[in-house]
């Protein structure tokens, strides 16, 4: 519970279709392209926060001037950093030159960012780095306008390690490539240079499909792209399972691409089916002209699209996911109302943080049926009605209040332990005098709980000064067993309260074998080169049911100085299944992976747990 999950990135794609004076005449500014990049990076904030970036690609521009541009920063505000110092430059030109807001023309030519392509892009520091040549957009320059390529991405790849043994193998490259996206780009950049050469005979120039399918054909991962070439082509794709989410919206004028479908829909004022979902394994191809291709890049592979995606990630605004958070939570409203026996009189229900909202409505909703039937069946039952009575059972609701409220000002920057869990404790506010001491249940959901830190020396030790006679925190996510490598920042296999839990069991039960059998046959299968055949974790799991791995994650959560009674309940996978049936991508709660390099990660993080190793699985 509000542990901070560093997570994918946003990227935004802009590919203008008519001259820059076009919509200078049609929407009074020559700096349309910009302001909509903007809007579109500022309605997917949520999703990066580490740093920013923007790209942007003129056509026909003279000789000897700059047709590509490039501004990155990780300041606090990187979204405004720098767009505010676009602002700053374009101020800087009305000085030179005061008639330019009316000359589009010279605009395009002396405002470096302002182009027909750009891209956008917000960060999370998926591997724990946040230096700036981290930060995407990335940029690969030559002296030859269509080799310089721009890449920026939504993804992780878990097989960086042999792209830099493919890439470096015959001297194809040389970079220092540290990173997923710096070996990314230099495999679709070593394949276009390729291409060119192929097709330089027969005068047809590169060939992005053909490029981006042999270069996809040597990724592992999960990942929504987008990208461009000096010489204005370019494209969005995405991985065969569909895991990273990608959307596009096509005119006349503009043709857009985004992480997020409600960001493209405010940001164009279009409604829901004029956004639409990029298909797994294929790119969206736009040449120099603006005309547009959807080819397939990728054979065909069973959709596992994100289900973390619709629990925590997206914007709860789209439609569809709006819907999916409120069944999770209704779904989780039986388990509930068993757990408190019913007794709604002394139950008070809430919700930390904000983006668990959504599942709240979705339990209050469940909650207050199984009410509305017990109204029902009383009256029918009365020998006599009377409006007193009848008042008294129409006028019952269920509890619910805001218990906990975040406060944005507060710091713990105290850095000592013991000192520092008394700060921690302060980060919320509590709602004091609407809980009954001794007599209440508090009943909390959140999105997930993941590593239960901030439960257990925040959140339970803030809500039992209330004095609550039982707290249960509930989550709409199943458990979290498993590390992520496509794009959420999850690698340490004990860092999970739910593994956790489960080695805790195995000790008290006497089977301190089982963890050293799985480590056994994890070692056995790398010298073997056999990791990625089999998840051999889900043996740690095998002899306990999620409910009495949630009963003991409860008693981990409960210290000895909080006095109320601490239970858990999570989601099961059958309820997700059932609230989120298109999005089936659950291996962080199954440990089904999509791909081999997926059953390489969660076995060598595993082995990095049994050696004490702090590092990355990947």
């Amino acid at each position: 519970m509000s542990d901070a999950i560093k997570h994918e990135c946003g990227i935004t794609f802009i590919r203008l279709r008519k001259p820059i004076s076009f919509y200078h005449h049609k929407y009074g500014t020559a700096l349309y392209g910009l302001n909509k990049l903007y809007l579109l990076m500022e309605k997917q904030h949520n999703r990066g926060q580490d740093g920013a970036g923007i790209a942007a690609v003129k056509l026909d521009v003279q000789e000897g001037y700059p047709f590509i541009s490039r501004k990155r920063s990780i300041k606090k505000q990187s979204i405004a950093d720098i767009f505010g110092i676009v602002q700053e430059e374009m101020a800087e030109l009305q000085e030179q030159f005061p008639d330019i807001l009316s000359c589009p023309d010279m605009m395009k030519g002396h405002l470096k960012e302002l182009g027909e392509v750009m891209i956008g892009h917000l960060r999370y520091g998926t591997q724990g780095r946040n230096n700036i040549d981290y930060c995407h957009p990335f940029l690969k320059t030559n002296v030859e306008k269509e080799k310089n390529l721009v890449l920026a991405g939504n993804f992780n790849l878990v097989n960086t390690k042999e792209l830099n043994e493919y890439l470096t193998a015959d001297t194809l490259c040389n970079a220092n490539l540290d990173s997923d996206l710096a070996a990314m780009m230099e495999t679709i950049h070593f394949k276009l240079r390729e291409n060119i050469e192929k097709n330089a005979a027969n005068g047809t120039g590169a060939n992005w499909q053909e490029i981006l399918t042999e270069a996809n054909a040597l990724f592992d991962g999960g990942y929504a792209v987008a990208g461009m070439v000096g010489s204005g082509e370019s494209f969005c794709f995405r991985d065969a399972h569909a895991i990273r989410p990608m959307f596009y919206y096509i005119s006349d004028e503009i043709i857009v691409a985004a992480s997020e479908r409600p960001a493209i829909m405010t940001a164009f004022n279009v409604q829901q089916d004029e956004v639409v979902e990029l298909p797994a394994g294929h790119a969206l191809i736009v040449d120099k002209n603006g005309n547009y291709t959807i080819e397939r890049i990728l054979p065909e592979a069973k959709r596992l699209s994100c289900s973390f995606e619709r629990i925590y990630f997206s914007r709860g605004s789209d439609a569809d996911i709006y819907e999916e958070r409120k069944k999770l939570g209704r779904q989780l409203s039986q388990k509930v109302l068993e757990m408190i026996d019913f007794d709604l009189k002394n139950t008070i229900f809430s919700f930390i943080p904000n983006t668990a909202e959504t599942a709240f409505l979705g339990l209050i909703k469940g909650a207050e049926a199984y009410l509305n039937d017990i109204k029902v069946e009383r009256i029918k039952a009365w020998d006599e009605v009377t409006d007193e009575k009848l008042q008294e059972m129409i006028h019952r609701r269920v509890r619910i209040e805001k218990i906990a409220i975040k406060d944005v000002k507060m710091r713990t920057f105290i850095t000592q332990d013991s000192a520092r869990k008394e700060m921690v404790q302060h980060v919320y506010d509590i709602t004091y005098g609407k809980v009954r001491r001794g007599i209440d249940t508090l009943v909390v959901i959140d999105d997930s709980i993941v590593r239960g830190t901030t439960l257990r020396e925040s959140i339970i030790r803030m809500l039992d000064r209330l004095g609550p006679k039982r707290i249960i925190v509930v989550s709409s996510a199943p458990q979290i067993r498993y590390p992520d490598c496509y794009g959420i920042d999850m690698s340490k296999m004990g860092e999970f309260i739910a593994f956790q839990a489960a080695i805790a069991l195995l000790h008290e039960r006497d089977m301190d074998n089982v963890p050293m059998e799985v480590y056994a046959k994890c070692v056995q299968a790398e010298k073997a080169n056999k990791l990625g055949s089999e998840n051999f974790v889900k043996q740690i799991y095998s002899s306990f049911d999620p409910d009495q791995i949630s009963a003991q994650i409860a008693r981990m959560l409960k210290e000895d100085d909080v006095n109320a009674k601490v239970n858990v309940i999570y989601q099961r996978i059958e309820g997700l299944h059932q609230a989120c049936p298109n999005h089936k991508g659950d291996w962080y709660f199954t440990g089904d992976y999509p791909t081999a390099g997926g059953n390489v990660v969660v076995n060598k993080a595993f082995m990095n747990y049994m050696e004490k190793k702090t590092e990355r699985a990947y």
